[in-house]
């Protein structure tokens, strides 16, 4: 009877350790799938440990006097990065046009090396847009996997930004959230000018093709979606919603309230809408206690 017994435990135990693999399996397996806004940090690094990672410039097109929204805008960057992206962000503006300019932004220039100055009139609508795009291909020293262009009044998270991009395709993809407001397919017309994105084959396409170049002239953000449904381009593309929107109560139907998955809140115009977003987010949270200071 022993015996008996002896055998049938030799039997069933490889069977239970196969059993017990398959379970581990499928919770790792389950958690990798989860929604990039509920990852937790443990899985941000055991995703990044199995991954290459990709490469996001964010191009902020703003002016040159605006500079003391450019030195907030590198405390709010300055302290994010993400797991499985390098992210870059810089300040786009077109050619310096009054002496005191030049000598600030010099200064700006040789301490944070971070402003792009391009060859064109300072503008909003009239080719500032397809300048930027177009010229990055010549003047980069590297190419990037996503090319973004964000309004100096948005806020946005890059870890957000990240996991919401590392499932998405590396080519021929546009970014961004869809306009009219009402609507959640990428496809119905253009990605809001607050912040959209390109792959970088897209960046190429524009700085090579004819048909941006004919063009520039109007809202840069309907006139890039022109573009790509003039050249057949950006099959891939995806509306963030609700995880991009604007701040609440500023623009209709295309502002809700502030969400914890959120990857851009745009037009924070007040220094009150800031200080709401960054209290909300908790961004002040890596703050170490230190006798050098009492909060």
């Amino acid at each position: 009877m022993k015996q008996k017994i002896r055998v049938i435990q030799i039997t069933i135990l490889p069977s239970l350790l196969l059993l017990l693999s398959l379970l581990s399996f499928y919770l790792q397996l389950k958690s990798l799938l989860l929604s990039p806004s509920v990852y937790s940090s443990s899985t941000l690094n055991q995703t990044h440990s199995v991954q290459t990672k990709f490469s996001i410039l964010i191009g902020i097109l703003t002016r040159p006097e605006k500079s003391d929204r450019r030195h907030f805008l590198r405390l709010v960057y300055g302290i994010q990065s993400s797991p499985i992206a390098d992210i870059d962000v810089k300040f786009v503006f077109c050619n310096l046009t009054k002496h005191e300019q030049r000598v600030f932004i010099a200064l700006e220039i040789l301490r944070f090396n971070d402003i792009i100055i391009l060859n064109c009139t300072e503008n909003m609508n009239n080719g500032k847009t397809y300048t930027y795009f177009s010229s990055l291909p010549q003047i980069l020293p590297k190419p990037y996997t996503y090319v973004m262009k964000a309004d100096d009044d948005v806020f946005i998270r890059l870890t957000p930004l990240s996991l919401s991009l590392n499932p998405l395709p590396r080519l021929d993809l546009y970014y961004g959230f869809v306009i009219p407001c009402s609507s959640k397919n990428p496809f119905v017309d253009y990605m809001s000018g607050m912040g959209f994105l390109l792959s970088w084959d897209l960046v190429e396409w524009i700085g090579r093709s004819g048909i941006p170049a004919k063009e520039t002239q109007g809202p840069e953000d309907k006139l890039v979606g022109k573009w790509l449904k003039i050249g057949n381009k950006a099959k891939n593309r995806f509306s963030d919603k609700p995880a991009m929107y604007d701040y609440p109560g500023t623009n209709g139907r295309c502002s809700h309230e502030l969400i914890p998955e959120t990857v851009a809140v745009h037009r924070l115009k007040r220094w009150d809408q800031w200080l709401h977003v960054l209290e909300f987010f908790n961004v002040t949270k890596q703050l170490n206690n230190s006798e050098f200071f009492h909060l």
